[in-house]
């Protein structure tokens, strides 16, 4: 990039251990912005001790623990999933409380709302609805578009930080793992109230071990789609779109899952082998090219900075590399807690750094971008003067 170019990195005027910035002091948050934030997590909370007193009218304070201890096993295994995709460019533990909360809370709460409200309406009028059209239309459309949402709200209030489809995926993924968790508690409860052990192991089998990423992909269309929107940097009206298209997609393999499980313990089983298991490979395909796409973005940026004086050529392949964060982690856990501790947190702002010139290039929020760039260069000199005293 030329350095007459306006949207080059500022140049280092001492090298790549510069001593001219003023000391870096770690921002508070804005006044405005942490309301809002204590306001979304209480009424996610709120929505959420709503959905366990529902649980507990219906399966008891008894049946909502025990089956809540069973359906900890896919949530731990969704989790799991979930941290490993996010490894990259970790995102905000608030954020991601949120959407578990929203996926777990509100999420539930529309969905039962929206059944009980069709319910009411058609008991009035005299029309029964049909099992095979509530599974497979009702619940899909509302329990994704609840879902989808949660990703959109996220996607339009945390913009410094929803970067890409991998970070519509970790949000999207966190939401359906909320979701997913309350909601197999309320389908254990019910297979044990009704058929005993016998009906809650095979309910195990159908929604923990064959189909424990289900909601995760459904929903991580919505969080792709966000995210290609901020990628490829789209209008309003084509963020809207891809939005839809996302909604669509999600949609439409939720039907296709709910229609599957219709079908008897052979007929599932079938399913899943030749319908559920391909769209899962291709999604985890899909994910480790966006990770390593992120990671090639994170480079070539870091790599910006170096041509500016920022950084050594060494720093950006320890910073921008896989195998040099791991290489940086095993010589900080030699040293002790102190060098784990810089060494995460010189990861962490570079890579902050690095989609903060993403954002200026692309022109998303380009002034707020310079603002977190002009601070995070001075987070980077610090981390590294804490790593050296390490």
């Amino acid at each position: 990039m030329p350095a007459t170019d306006p949207l080059a990195p500022p140049a280092s005027t001492t090298g790549p251990i510069p001593t001219a910035l003023p000391a870096y002091a770690r921002p508070r948050a804005p006044v405005g912005s942490l309301v809002a934030v204590v306001v979304g997590i209480c009424a996610a909370a709120m929505a959420v001790m709503w959905v366990v007193s529902y649980l507990v009218t219906v399966l008891g304070v008894v049946g909502v623990a025990v089956n809540g201890l069973v359906a900890l096993v896919p949530l731990v295994a969704v989790l799991a999933v979930v941290r490993w995709v996010d490894r990259w460019e970790p995102e905000p533990f608030i954020a991601r409380a949120f959407a578990f909360l929203w996926g777990a809370g509100v999420s539930i709460f529309a969905a039962l709302v929206v059944d009980q409200t069709l319910n009411e309406y058609g008991n009035r009028i005299g029309v029964t609805r049909d099992q095979l059209f509530t599974i497979t239309v009702q619940s899909p459309i509302v329990e994704e578009i609840a879902k989808g949402v949660g990703v959109l709200i996220i996607f339009l209030l945390a913009q410094r930080t929803f970067d890409g489809p991998v970070d519509g995926v970790v949000y999207a993924a966190t939401i359906a793992a909320g979701f997913a968790f309350v909601e197999n508690i309320q389908y254990f409860g019910l297979a044990l109230v009704g058929g005993g052990e016998a009906d809650l192991a095979y309910t195990f089998y159908v929604r923990g071990i064959l189909s424990p990423f289900a909601h995760l992909v459904f929903t991580s269309c919505t969080g792709i789609a966000l995210g290609i929107a901020v990628r490829t940097r789209r209008s309003r009206l084509g963020t809207a779109a891809l939005f839809a298209a996302g909604l669509v997609a999600a949609i439409l393999l939720h039907a296709g899952f709910n229609l599957g499980s219709a079908f008897d313990e052979s007929g599932a089983f079938f399913f899943y082998l030749i319908v559920e298991l391909p769209i899962f490979a291709v999604f985890t395909v899909f994910v480790l090219f966006a990770r390593r796409r992120d990671a090639a973005l994170t480079y070539e940026n870091l790599s910006l900075y170096a041509r500016a004086g920022w950084f050594t050529a060494a720093e950006v392949d320890m910073l921008g590399t896989v195998a040099g964060r791991r290489q940086a982690r095993r010589w900080a856990k030699r040293r002790g807690g102190a060098a784990r501790k810089a060494v995460r947190r010189f990861i962490r702002d570079a890579t902050a750094l690095a989609y903060a010139r993403r954002r200026i290039v692309t022109g998303r929020g380009r002034e707020r971008a310079r603002q977190d760039e002009r601070r995070l260069l001075r987070a980077v000199t610090a981390d590294r003067e804490a790593v050296l005293r390490s």
